[in-house]
């Protein structure tokens, strides 16, 4: 697609020029290998040799898409330059790229032919092409260009009047899978019937073939894809089975463009041809799925030059994407290029970088607690409001379990030790509700879980300075009226820490739930609205339900990293969620704190384990459930890797919503249940647990805020649900 910054005229008259010009001299990037662009993604470096550049009488402008043809060989496809004719140069792909040939795909010109997407075929005897115009998809013989098929292209794709597609904005993007089963071909922008949402992204489709290499190709699906704010999908690459990369690029006047990498997924994604507007979708499982694997803006600049405003010089309007050779570390090299659009302003500039393509997350296992297993103790709920709440009415004839806000290693093999947060969501509704930690084990090949017994919090040598519920008896239990206990981690000894969310407080007990000291409240007089340490007129800086949700600990049990789960209410940077350090071995704060930001003010940080050294893996979720959810994601953070300000990076290493179900482990469906099958979400509300098991292999739970949320089966209180998952790569 032509960038709207270069006018026709301004165009045709610098085409003019570049066919006298004699070849420009090779402008290599500096060398940067390894300098990193993303977590998965380095720039290795760039090359301005075809810039400005003619071969057999021709420009080398305009090259809008790349086909891998062997180690460092391919195809580049030029687009509507003028009337010159429709081409592919070959190229060397090397350090320095060349044009190696030239093959004139038949008697088509920039007049009547916009070509923008490319596949070399298996044999590389043929090449498959897009072009933007109609739009079509043909196929030429790299013998001699003759066009031998044209496939066929559903009538709603034209170009208005005959369709629904925009001029300019058709079949920017082709691609086939390694066996050349299938084949992709992607709108640059939305059909008018679908447009953009009111966040600007376009809502495209994206038509799969079914076929051979070679031979015939029918349309068989349509995927709904949706683009970043104000970009457009200018390339795909078939990565085998469902996954695929995008590029997505934009440009804006004065500013320059935007050109994201980003790793997409089709598991499970449904057929929207029968859609008459993607703008009615509301289940986000209809979406394809995808996340940033690199925007090149974060890249540095390696010495590149711009010839117009750019947020990054070495930016430029990319267009065209191939994988290349395997690199060692288990990365992949991605080339990219970009068009011209014949301008004198801008650069045919070819990168190439290391990217870490890490398969999809797997479920490995599911087991259940239902909503309504009772234990043994006192009535609970009392306090609460006694009508029924999808189908259960209070009080409750015991104990329920309401899900699990923390969840450890228990004391023996296999076994857990989970811990339920203070029961009913408030102060005032819970003190009927003990505080307790489950020892339990998941049977995965059931999807039960057996609950051995539990351990129960306890304060009988008096060490809570303020008043307690059972303060009167002789073992002092803990309620959900007199701490809010949300994370939980094992010291060096086997004395249990609690986070706490009245306070918000680091609580010490021992093995047996027996509180050994006074509560630890934070260190810079942070206070919750509930907390007993709030003087009469003081105002609280920790808003209630936002203390110590996630707390990790070293792998030696001797430091404590406890994590507000919001933001506190005097902190200009709402998303900063601060990170503290305790050392147990002095039982104090150490002074050092860090700073992890979500994504949106409005995300919240569910829980936090260490995997590896000081690198953490932690819950960002959104307080949605069911179809709503968007947000239940886990995140890799390294503490050694802090900014010089403390900001932590982040690497996202699974997206909760979307995690595939090979083995079909979630099903079958239980009636109304959403989120099962061959893709499979966890859109419970308070994704609250998260547990590394050891290689890539991690348990995630839930709190299921009972009887309150019906996230899974509409209308149905909430299960407990313990699931696990690979998640390959996750320690790298």
């Amino acid at each position: 697609m032509r960038n709207k910054s270069t006018t026709a005229g301004a165009a045709l008259a610098v085409l003019a020029t570049l066919v006298a010009a004699a070849p420009a001299s090779a402008t290599p990037g500096r060398p940067g290998a390894g300098a990193a662009c993303s977590p998965d993604a380095s720039l290795l470096g760039f090359s301005d040799a075809l810039d400005k550049t003619t071969f057999a009488g021709t420009p080398v402008a305009g090259l809008s898409a790349l086909a891998r043809t062997g180690r460092d060989t391919g195809l580049a496809l030029v687009d509507n330059i003028g009337t010159t004719p429709a081409r592919v140069y070959r190229v060397g792909l090397g350090a320095t790229p060349k044009v190696t040939g030239m093959v004139r795909l038949g008697a088509y010109t920039g007049a009547d032919f916009d070509g923008e997407g490319l596949v070399a075929e298996r044999g590389g005897r043929t090449v498959l092409v897009s072009s933007e115009r109609e739009p079509s998809i043909r196929r030429f013989r790299l013998t001699d260009g003759r066009e031998t098929a044209s496939l066929p292209v559903p009538a709603r794709f034209q170009v208005t009047p005959a369709g629904e597609a925009a001029v300019n904005q058709t079949f920017e993007a082709l691609t086939a899978t390694p066996d050349g089963r299938r084949l992709f071909a992607g709108m640059e922008g939305p059909l008018s019937a679908d447009g953009r949402d009111a966040e600007g992204r376009g809502l495209q489709r994206i038509i799969g073939y079914a076929g051979r290499a070679g031979g015939s190709y029918t349309p068989a699906t349509q995927y709904a894809y949706r683009t970043d704010p104000n970009l457009g999908l200018v390339e795909l690459i078939a990565l085998g089975g469902d996954q695929l990369l995008s590029v997505e690029r934009g440009f804006t006047a004065g500013v320059g463009n935007t050109v994201r990498v980003f790793r997409v997924s089709a598991t499970g994604a449904p057929d929207v041809t029968g859609a008459a507007s993607l703008s009615t979708l509301t289940d986000p499982r209809a979406w394809l799925g995808k996340a940033l694997l690199v925007d090149l803006a974060d890249c540095p600049p390696s010495g590149a030059t711009a010839k117009q405003p750019q947020p990054n010089p070495l930016l430029d309007n990319i267009e065209g994407a191939a994988l290349g050779e395997a690199l060692p570390g288990g990365r992949r090299l991605l080339h990219l290029i970009s068009d011209d659009n014949g301008s004198a302003t801008q650069i045919t500039r070819v990168y190439r970088l290391a990217v870490n393509l890490r398969a999809e997350a797997k479920l490995d296992g599911r087991a259940l607690i239902p909503a309504t297993a009772y234990q043994k103790g006192p009535i609970s709920g009392t306090q609460l409001d006694p009508a029924p709440v999808f189908g259960i009415t209070p009080p409750f004839p015991g104990q329920p379990i309401p899900g699990f806000s923390a969840v450890i290693q228990g004391s023996a093999k296999g076994r857990l030790l989970a811990m339920p947060d203070n029961g009913f969501g408030a102060k005032n509704n819970s003190a009927d509700f003990l505080l307790r930690a489950y020892d339990i084990t998941p049977d995965y090949r059931t999807g039960n879980v057996r609950i051995h017994g539990h351990l129960s919090f306890r304060d009988p040598d008096r060490k809570v300075p303020f008043p307690i519920v059972n303060g009167d008896t002789r073992e002092r239990l803990l309620t959900g009226a007199d701490f809010d206990v949300e994370s939980l981690a094992r010291d060096a000894r086997g004395n249990l820490w609690i986070g706490e969310e009245f306070g918000p407080y680091l609580v010490k007990t021992d093995r047996t739930g027996k509180v050994l000291q006074a509560p630890i409240p934070l260190p810079d007089g942070g206070k919750s609205p509930q907390s007993p340490d709030l003087a009469p007129g003081e105002a609280p800086t920790v808003p209630g339900s936002r203390g110590f949700e996630a707390m990790a600990v070293s792998t030696d049990g001797t430091t404590l990293y406890p994590i507000l789960e919001g933001a506190r209410t005097d902190d200009a940077d709402q998303r900063r969620r601060i990170v503290y350090e305790f050392s147990v071995t002095a039982n104090r704060y150490t002074g050092r704190t860090w700073t992890f930001r979500v994504d949106d003010p409005s995300l919240v940080v569910g829980d936090a384990a260490v995997l590896d050294g000081r690198k953490l893996l932690l819950i960002e979720r959104d307080n949605a459930m069911g179809v709503q959810s968007r947000v239940k994601r886990l995140v890799v953070t390294d503490l050694d890797r802090a900014s010089a300000g403390g900001v932590l990076p982040r690497r996202t290493a699974v997206d909760l919503m979307r995690i595939a179900d090979p083995k079909g482990v979630s099903t079958p469906a239980r009636p109304g249940e959403y989120g099962v099958g061959p893709l499979f979400s966890f859109p419970l509300q308070s994704v609250e647990s998260v547990l590394p098991l050891g290689g890539d292999r991690v348990l995630v739970a839930n709190d299921n805020n009972f009887p309150g949320n019906d996230g899974r089966i509409p209308g149905r209180a909430d299960d407990t649900e313990l699931i696990t998952i690979t998640v390959p790569g996750l320690r790298r």
